[in-house]
């Protein structure tokens, strides 16, 4: 074989195994980032409601959660609450416990870690609404310290079953307020979101700390009943038993719905 005809063997054979080299690496690199795809897609936010499943399916041996609460001693109770139920299979580790209303950065934080955000006797402002639903964070809020303590360990051990659920209605801005005698007290209001009803329940929100809760005793359009308001109407409302309402507070108005898990 003539040395120019080697020199050409040899040229053509190292550029085929360059080019065989090249396509294995790129078959390589697409079968990783199929892969990868595959497990961000499997990949889930643990829940109260799936933790159980994860705890199982994934070796999980940490529930890390974020707790917001109205004041310092609620915050460190409900951490310190937590932080007991730790057990055997799962340590529930508190990685944030802060006061004032739930915000975006809670949710970023939680978005990172994997963690559930519980709320006691606080609300997320708009903003953390819209990222922990992009997101799918869960917040849970609560009232009584027990009922969280309770959802939490009924969650690792599989028997979380909730029955009820709030359906969120809408929101209003209380602009002015009126004592009428034989009346009481009636918040002249504007529907900033979606729409109040005259069976709905009221949250009065106060700078996002939840002041209480209460039914609607009535609720009017000027000087008539009404069944309904809409966004961008205004209204007046007078609640059951709250009375001390201040303007600037916040009424969240929603409904309690039963379901099937």
């Amino acid at each position: 074989m003539s040395p120019i005809l080697t020199v050409v063997l040899v040229l053509v054979a190292a550029a085929v195994a360059g080019a065989l080299g090249f396509y294995l690496g790129g078959e390589n690199r697409k079968r990783t980032a199929e892969a990868k795809e595959k497990q961000f897609a499997a990949y889930t936010k643990v829940t109260l409601d799936n933790l159980f499943d994860q705890m199982a399916a994934n070796d999980m041996k940490e529930l890390p959660i974020i707790v917001k609460a109205d004041v310092q001693g609620s915050a460190e109770a409900v951490k310190q609450s937590l932080e007991k139920i730790s057990n055997d299979e799962v340590r529930v580790r508190v990685i944030h416990a802060g006061v004032g209303a739930i915000s975006k950065s809670d949710v970023d934080l939680a978005d990172a870690s994997n963690a559930i955000i519980i709320g006691f006797n606080v609300r997320p402002d708009n903003v953390a609404k819209e990222e922990a639903a992009a997101t799918k964070v869960e917040m849970r809020m609560y009232r009584v310290i027990y009922d969280a303590i309770n959802d939490v360990t009924d969650a690792m051990k599989g028997m979380l079953a909730p029955k009820f659920r709030e359906v969120a209605l809408g929101e209003l801005q209380v602009r002015q307020v009126y004592k009428i005698s034989n009346v009481g007290t009636v918040a002249g209001c504007r529907v900033t979101s979606g729409k109040i009803t005259r069976d709905s329940k009221v949250r009065v929100v106060r700078d996002g700390i939840v002041i209480t809760e209460d039914e609607i005793a009535s609720l009017k359009r000027f000087k008539d009943d009404a069944k309904e308001v809409a966004e961008g109407y205004e209204c007046g409302v007078t609640l059951a038993k709250f009375a001390d309402v201040k303007e600037g507070d916040v009424y969240e108005a929603f409904k309690m719905e039963e379901y099937r898990d």
